[in-house]
């Protein structure tokens, strides 16, 4: 595990925005800063972390780990599904293929949980019980496993803007995707999420939920883009304490930026108007908990980098910072 002095030394070192010059068209998400060129996309995984559809502040070191466990699950996956993944170029950059994103988020969920607007729990405690045209039963209560894994897509919306839950139906009518796209897709996913979940029970994790990005290579293959089964695109809980926990009421242990998400509904911030500030405690301990998910994942130590992110990335790639 990181040294926690390490990982306040790196509050003030974080990466927040990059502008590189000559590297291709720029798109900037929530997380990661986008270049595009010659049928090549370089991704670069900022340390911002966004929940509520907000960016909040940053995390020390999150982006070299989203970055590096990204790279590895889409290695561990590849003989269940194809990515856009190319290589790693430097610690905070993922190099793929460009692919043209489906307009839809397929989230998979396997419990009941959530505090955000998109979230099964937010809509069921509010008396719904027909979610992303799922019929849920009486009695659930939050935080419980699910009969089986569900697939519940989301629209997604521009920066800023929040994302909405929706059926197979509803999105389909939107026209944005074709029905043998969002097929092929939702197939891919419920294997990629039956895989993560094997994965992670062998680790002594939950995997609760997570959403995946798929787009189509210049050939018309739909893959698997921007990330898979990280901190900020699942949620991960402490399989050991779960059981005890949830008969008694508690939330889960997380290793997921839920750990953020608590410390802001503590606050009464569900996303609308300007976020309160992010205190260094609870960006460092983001920090440990993503890197925690990291080592459990993978069996491996996190050696982070702490080179100045700007300068090591640009001579990484062999271009200018500006």
């Amino acid at each position: 595990m990181v040294d926690e002095e390490l990982i306040k030394a790196q509050l003030a070192n974080t990466l927040e925005r990059t502008t590189f010059q000559g590297l291709g068209e720029r798109y900037e998400g929530k997380v990661r800063d986008n270049y595009s060129r010659e049928g090549r996309r370089f991704i670069v995984v900022t340390d911002r972390i966004s929940a509520f559809d907000r960016v909040l502040g940053t995390i020390p070191f999150k982006g070299q780990v989203l970055n590096r466990l990204a790279a590895w699950w889409f290695e561990r996956t590849k003989s269940v599904a194809k990515s856009h993944y190319v290589k790693t170029p430097d610690p905070n950059v993922l190099e793929c293929v460009e692919c043209t994103p489906l307009p839809v988020e397929m989230v998979v969920r396997a419990y009941i949980t959530g505090s955000t607007s998109t979230s099964m729990w937010t809509h069921y405690a509010a008396g719904e019980r027909r979610f992303c045209g799922h019929e849920l039963p009486e009695g659930l209560a939050k935080n419980q496993r699910l009969e089986r894994p569900l697939l519940t897509p989301a629209t997604k919306a521009p920066k800023g803007e929040h994302d909405v839950s929706a059926s197979r139906e509803e999105i389909l009518a939107k026209g944005d995707v074709t029905a043998e796209d969002f097929d092929r897709a939702a197939e891919l996913v419920m294997k990629l999420f039956a895989e993560g979940q094997r994965v992670c029970s062998e680790r002594g994790l939950i995997l609760v939920d997570t959403k995946y990005e798929l787009g189509k290579t210049r050939d018309g293959e739909i893959v698997v883009i921007d990330e898979i089964h990280t901190p900020d695109s699942s949620r991960f809980w402490i399989a050991a304490t779960y059981d005890e926990r949830f008969a008694a009421g508690l939330d889960p242990e997380p290793l997921d930026k839920d750990f953020v998400r608590r410390f802001y509904t503590a606050l009464g911030y569900k996303g609308d108007g300007e976020p309160p500030e992010l205190p260094p405690e609870v960006r460092v301990g983001a920090a440990k908990r993503y890197i925690e998910a990291f080592e459990r994942i993978t069996g491996t130590t996190f050696e982070p980098n702490t080179d100045p992110p700007l300068a090591r990335i640009a001579r990484n790639l062999g271009l200018e910072a500006s």
